[in-house]
């Protein structure tokens, strides 16, 4: 097979759409199972994402009057696609996607469309609810991409290298061990979960950014959102995880790496209430800081 064919393989069935989406529904039950445990509740069936999926494709799609109708309707397109494009870019176990010198910068950018995609949706709708979360989303992204990238980086500059498969490929060590404590405290306030569950709190500012969105668009920001789940998972999994020998070994241990991961910001979440913005920033430049300054030290030393 030509390499375009594994493109079109590694965008559309594996690790991209399908298998993006399949696993971001699995890795959300997993998510809301563990919360519902947590708090003495039964908690949804396995299926359950799937038909709120289906449920809002059947729902009207209501575009605010006096608005720009194309910016709000291109919006969670534009997510979606980014997060499809990251997903085929990680070397998950069996995506033949070629690599290629700095993939890894490309999948950092790819990675930060949905943020900005959120955040302009809750001033493209000029609701008073969705400038709140989007102004909370702006100041909460200027924190964790903080430790994120110096996380990352870090990991570069020991590995000399900015291709993903060499960061893959890398032996574990004490630069590893920093980097991917930084890369943890940045994760839930990517995904909005406690205690960073600021830019979207239902009891504060209904769904945030995306308040006035509503039918296929919703649909489609969600979608986004547990793609997301599944490349920083997965992103991490790669990067942390020493890749095993054999093909289904490799795959068990993705998957379980992914999980573990799912399962420890469910735990976080559970155990914590939200934080107002004011703390969260200060926690990310202060703790997250240190850890990816750690990070830096040791790639730099080392």
């Amino acid at each position: 097979m030509s390499e375009w064919w594994w493109v079109l393989l590694a965008l559309l069935v594996w690790p991209g759409l399908v298998g993006g989406t399949l696993l971001g529904w699995l890795f959300f039950w997993v998510h809301r199972k563990l919360m519902a445990v947590a708090q003495g509740r039964k908690g949804p069936p396995f299926y359950q994402p799937f038909f709120d999926f289906v449920k809002l494709l059947g729902k009207r799609v209501l575009v605010p009057s006096g608005i720009n109708r194309a910016l709000f309707c291109a919006l969670p397109l534009v997510s979606v696609a980014a997060v499809v494009c990251a997903l085929a870019l990680i070397p998950a176990p069996g995506n033949r996607m070629p690599s290629f010198r700095g993939d890894l910068i490309l999948l950092l950018y790819l990675l930060e469309v949905p943020a900005l995609c959120g955040i302009l949706a809750g001033y493209v709708s000029r609701s008073l609810y969705g400038e709140v979360g989007a102004a909370r989303e702006t100041i909460l992204l200027l924190g964790y991409n903080l430790p994120l990238l110096a996380a990352v980086i870090a990991l570069g500059v020991h590995v000399r290298s900015f291709r993903l498969e060499s960061l893959a490929a890398a032996p574990l060590s004490p630069v590893h061990a920093a980097a991917a404590l930084a890369f943890v405290l940045a994760v839930p306030a990517r995904l909005k979960r406690n205690p960073f569950s600021i830019p979207n709190a239902e009891q504060e500012i209904v769904s945030g950014s995306l308040t006035d969105y509503s039918g296929v668009l919703l649909a489609l920001f969600e979608l986004a959102h547990s793609l997301e789940l599944v490349a920083l998972v997965g992103f991490f999994t790669i990067l942390f995880v020493p890749p095993a020998a054999g093909p289904v070994a490799a795959v068990g241990l993705y998957l379980c790496g992914s999980m573990v991961l799912v399962v420890l910001i469910a735990a976080v979440a559970a155990a914590t209430a939200r934080l107002r913005v004011d703390q969260a920033f200060r926690f990310y430049w202060r703790w997250g800081a240190l850890a990816g300054l750690a990070a830096l030290g040791l790639a730099a030393v080392g």
